[in-house]
């Protein structure tokens, strides 16, 4: 199964949480915060303006982006979860 994203909504797979402390204690599960960070995975054709142009999308397959807690809607896919994000609810690009 392959999704393609419509309108300004980007595909993004989060990126895992880290298991572990920076000082090396290890977290349950149960402790880890929600990843904010992602790899983008594919993107629609970008906001439809009113005179009838697309704005295209400012990232690209393969970015690392950071969106808000809270931000889109979760989707499993070939058993591995993706969020489905608006453009404008990405926060950042991470270089």
């Amino acid at each position: 199964m392959e999704v393609k994203p419509l309108e300004d909504r980007i595909l993004v797979r989060p990126l895992e949480a880290d298991d572990k402390t920076d000082s090396g204690i290890y977290l349950p599960e149960s402790a880890k915060e929600k990843p904010m960070r992602g790899t983008v995975v594919a993107m629609g054709p970008g906001r439809l303006l009113d005179n009838g142009e697309r704005v295209s999308p400012s990232v690209k397959s393969g970015d690392v982006v950071v969106y808000s807690k809270y931000a889109g809607t979760e989707v499993e896919i070939k058993k591995e979860n993706h969020l489905i994000i608006r453009e404008s609810e990405l926060l950042g690009v991470i270089e």
